[in-house]
């Protein structure tokens, strides 16, 4: 089976701190210290990307997206306005890398919370190109199919109904139609028309917000994952719990027959903020 490996520098990572509740091993937040943070590439107002002090995967280059100067706040807590500043500059240098010509593949994702393997409670994405991995590797197609359950602008949303590890699990699919033009020429990867890419910001935005109500637990976790797809841009929205230990040791996938009511309870609240299409 061929599968993507990648040296982990655990000299480094054992260095990294951690803010997140039940694992701190620091009580000063490193993303709040603005004024020594090194290695800026870019920023919009609080938004700050820079060049990850702690590149433990080898070889690759990890970028961080500071996504707010809030330390204690979540995609829930940000303004529209703010929510799609943040996924604008994400997916606008995460496309630019996967088109440099440096990278096999470049990821793009969010960690929040301690059951979804990040370290730093403070609101942030991650980029990180890689010049080896296979990105045919990193998904399945069937994973982004689902019961349909708002479209607009070429972005659709649905529930996956073959989720990569179980539970619900919701999909962003952004079909032709949210692209001023389809022909990739000598990219990878393509940028999405401004109101689709709004859309997408406002549609995260909302089914995270729909998650954390809807679990309604203490330290909800979840993770947003950012793929390419011939050109076009796939995202899921994962919430996470204790993985499933038939996934972990015989990388067997659970579907819950529950996947229908998670369709209709994300289409109610959409509804109520004013998504009815």
């Amino acid at each position: 089976m061929d599968i993507n490996i990648i040296d982990f520098n655990t000299s480094i990572g054992v260095k990294k701190p951690r803010t997140i509740q039940g694992m701190a091993n620091t009580p000063d937040c490193p993303f709040c210290d603005v004024e020594h943070l090194v290695d800026i590439i870019d920023t919009d107002d609080n938004i700050i990307l820079l060049k990850n002090k702690y590149n433990v995967m080898e070889p690759s280059d990890q970028l961080v997206l500071i996504e707010t100067d809030q330390c204690k706040s979540d995609i829930p807590d940000y303004s529209k306005e703010q929510m799609r500043r943040v996924i604008h500059m994400g997916v606008k240098h995460w496309i630019e890398m996967l088109n440099c010509g440096k990278y096999r593949s470049v990821i793009f994702f969010k960690n929040f919370g301690p059951m979804s393997g990040g370290t730093i409670q403070h609101p942030h994405m991650q980029l990180v190109g890689y010049p080896e991995l296979d990105p045919d590797l990193m998904f399945d197609p069937v994973e982004f199919e689902g019961l349909k359950i708002y479209e607009d602008k070429g972005v659709e949303l649905n529930t996956s109904t073959n989720p990569r590890i179980g539970f619900s699990e919701y999909n962003l699919v952004l079909h032709h139609e949210a692209y001023g033009s389809t022909d990739l020429k000598d990219k990878v990867a393509l940028m999405p028309q401004k109101d689709s890419l709004d859309l997408l910001a406002d549609l995260i935005k909302e089914t995270v917000t729909f998650m954390k109500g809807y679990f309604n637990r203490p330290n909800f976790s979840y993770n947003l994952f950012f793929y390419n797809v011939e050109g076009k841009m796939r995202v899921k929205v994962m919430p996470r719990f204790a993985t499933p230990p038939m996934y972990v040791g015989y990388n067997i996938h659970l579907r819950p027959t529950s996947i229908p009511s998670f369709a209709d309870n994300l289409k109610a609240h959409l509804k109520e903020r004013g998504y009815s299409k």
